[in-house]
Parts: structure tokens; sequence; C-alpha cells
């Protein structure tokens, strides 16, 4: 999962590494977008601000170069449903004459596991089907992009002078932005370079790895609202206490949630079978309190401090821990860390717990630990769709 900042915080973000960008303002009404247009000259672009690209081909991004035409364009952007969001934010901005636009950005290559710059000397929309080729080259994050490693990626897209040397230490100041935000993206399409040489960045695209996000609290709380792509919202602090519980310890992984209005707590896992069990509890006709993904060998301490979070929302009354067949997972280490949550939170496992479902290593010992607690047991017989089924119902195996 990962949090986009919308295009103005990306800008500001970006900025704190030397990053330059055309004047804006970013405001929330038409006599706002008419005020911020005067200050800045009239002749201005004005942009909704939503979590995600392909504004310009929806209509979403306007020009103008009159207090009349600011008004009538805010008033019509404003309000405006775009993918399922509404716009409540513009930014406005200058408009300026360049003589050469640039994509810039920095992403992962999943295939080496390293951070990859990236530059093509076309950009704007539709860069990734320009007929230039994009220059692409793999950095160690632990040393960052180098001067010499940029001025090569510049070279090779076939800059030179100046230009190359401007485009290099902006590409170096980019990848630190990249690496020190634990960007999953960051992009400058288009960076313009102006007539006198400057350059200067026209839009903004920044993406956070939300496992990181807790890492990031002082930097997101100056930009105000941020959004997950995950669910279109900010996190919310149950959501950002799981990711601070997940980094705790190394070891394992059980802080991915998502919360929502349900009351039945979902600890469920096993890779693609999670996002499974999750839509067979919908089906069934189940509320989900969120959805918490679970695996890896979490120590039984994160597991507890996991589950007593959980169950500190309120309006959850069940939790339910279900897995696919695990091998990587000693079930037994799960058991005993939900219990010992379950009793943290002051509340009896056999009255909260409704199935416990995890096959695979130390099964029969998390059987044991599970049934002398009064926990209805599931084994690998009973499919995940059934568990789904009797975690909404709320019965054991025997009982149904």
């Amino acid at each position: 999962m990962i949090m986009r900042l919308l295009e103005h915080q990306s800008r500001r973000l970006l900025a704190e590494f030397g990053l330059h960008f055309t004047d804006s303002a970013v405001i929330t009404s038409p006599d706002q977008a008419v005020e911020a247009a005067k200050r800045l000259g009239n002749d201005v672009m004005i942009k909704a601000q939503v979590p995600f690209g392909g504004r310009g081909k929806s209509g979403a991004v306007r020009s103008a170069t009159s207090a009349a035409d600011v008004a009538r364009e805010a008033e019509q952007l404003l309000g405006v449903q775009l993918r399922g969001v509404t716009v409540t934010e513009l930014s406005v901005e200058v408009k300026v004459d360049f003589q050469r636009e640039l994509y810039l950005g920095v992403a992962w290559d999943t295939a080496n596991k390293l951070p990859v710059a990236l530059l093509g000397i076309s950009g704007g929309v539709d860069v990734e089907q320009s007929a230039q080729p994009v220059v692409r080259r793999t950095f160690d994050p632990s040393i960052g992009l180098s001067e010499e490693v940029a001025g090569e990626i510049t070279d090779e897209a076939g800059l030179g002078g100046e230009t190359l040397a401007a485009v290099s230490t902006t590409l170096v100041q980019l990848a630190q932005a990249f690496i020190a935000c634990d960007a999953v993206i960051a992009e400058i399409n288009p960076l313009v370079e102006l007539a006198d040489g400057q350059l200067i960045g026209v839009d903004a695209h920044l993406e956070i790895d939300d496992d990181a996000v807790y890492r990031q609290q002082s930097r997101l709380r100056s930009l105000g609202k941020v959004v997950s792509t995950s669910t279109g919202r900010p996190p919310t602090p149950l959501e950002l206490e799981a990711q601070r519980i997940d980094a705790m310890d190394h070891r394992g992984v059980a802080g991915r949630v998502v919360e929502f209005d349900g009351d039945l707590a979902l600890l469920i896992g096993g890779g693609g079978a999670s996002l499974t069990l999750f839509d067979a509890v919908l089906r069934h006709g189940g509320k989900p309190a969120n959805y918490c993904e679970i695996g890896g060998n979490p120590t039984p301490e994160k597991v507890a401090a996991l589950t007593e979070l959980l169950l500190s929302k309120p309006g959850v009354t069940r939790l339910a821990v279900i897995m696919n067949v695990v091998n990587n997972t000693r079930a037994d280490l799960i058991a005993s860390g939900v219990v010992s949550g379950v009793q943290k939170s002051g509340r009896l496992p056999a009255e909260v717990i409704v199935l416990f479902r995890v096959p695979g290593s130390w099964e029969q010992e998390a059987a044991e630990i599970m049934a002398g607690a009064g926990v209805p047991v599931c084994g690998r017989e009973v499919s995940l769709d059934e568990c789904a089924r009797l975690a909404v119902q709320g019965r054991s195996i025997d009982a149904s």
C-alpha cells in the first residue's frame, strides 16, 4: 500500500531538498482563486488537487488569463467528482514560457530491488508514450545517486553544457528526496528549462510507502491532509498505531491495517488469501472493523499489541483469526499472542474470539492453547469461505 501526496504537497516536500517549482497558491473557493491569480499575474493554470494522475485528460487542468476566467474555471472544478474523489482544493500556478521540457523520476526497480533514476528529454502529458527513450540507471540507496552518475545519465540523454550540469544536480536532489522520504516514486513532470537556463518544476508526484509513514510523521504533519491510495483518505490514528507496533520489531509483519466501520475485527493472512477472505466476509453479510494482515512469524508480543489495538476500537465485539496454510509462521506464537492481547484488553478470549484457523507449523500446539482458552478451532479441512461464514455468524464449527 502507498500514500500518494497531492501535487501541492509533493511540491512542498521536494522543495525542502532544493528543488524549485513555479509559484503557486492552494485555494478552496472561486474568490480565493481570483485573489491568488492577482498576486501571481492573472495568466495562470488552475489544477484540481486529487491523489492520482491523468488530470489533464479529464479536464481537471485549466488555463485562465483574466479574473473572470479564473473565477469561472475554479467554480466549475470545485465539487467535481474525479474517479470517486470530490475536488475540494485547487492549485493556482503561474504559467511560464519555456524552451524545453524534461521528465525526471526516481522509482523502485522491483526486479533489481534497487531505486532507479529516470530521465527523459520529452516531458509532459503521455511521457510514457513518447518516442524519445527514457534513460534509466539503478543506484545503491545506502550511497545515493552521485553527481558523476547523474552526469552520465544526463549525457546519455543527449544534454550538454550548462543544461547537463543543472539537470544532473536536480536529479541528485530528487534522488535524495526519494530516499529520505521513504518514497516508492518521485517525479517532476515536466521540469522545464526557461530562456535564461533556469530549471523549474511545473508538476510533482510523490508516493510514500505506507509501512514507512511512522518515520515520516514530522514531514507529513506540515502538509495537512494526506491520503492513502488504498483507502482514498488520510490514515486513521489506529492505522498509524498499527504501523508503529509493526516497526517496534523487525520480525514478521503485524501492522498492515485498514480500518472500517464494522464490529468484526479480522486478523488474517496468507498472501492473496487475505483479500479472498475479506471478500468472503462481506459476501456473507459481515461488517469488518478492519483488514489486518499478519504473517512472517511475528513475535507473540507484537501479535498481542496488535490484538489489543484492534479490540480498542469502539464498537468491535468480535475477533476472527483466520490464515491460509502457513509454513513460515508458527501457529502457536500467533495463538499465544492473540490470547494475551485479548486478556490485556480486559476481555475473555472465549467471549471475543469467534474462531481460530491457522493451519501449518506448530498447529497442534496452537490448537491446545486455544482449547485452553475456550476458543473454537478450525483445521485446514474447513475452507476459508466456511470460516468467513462462521465468523460472520459468530458460531463454532460444532454449533453450525
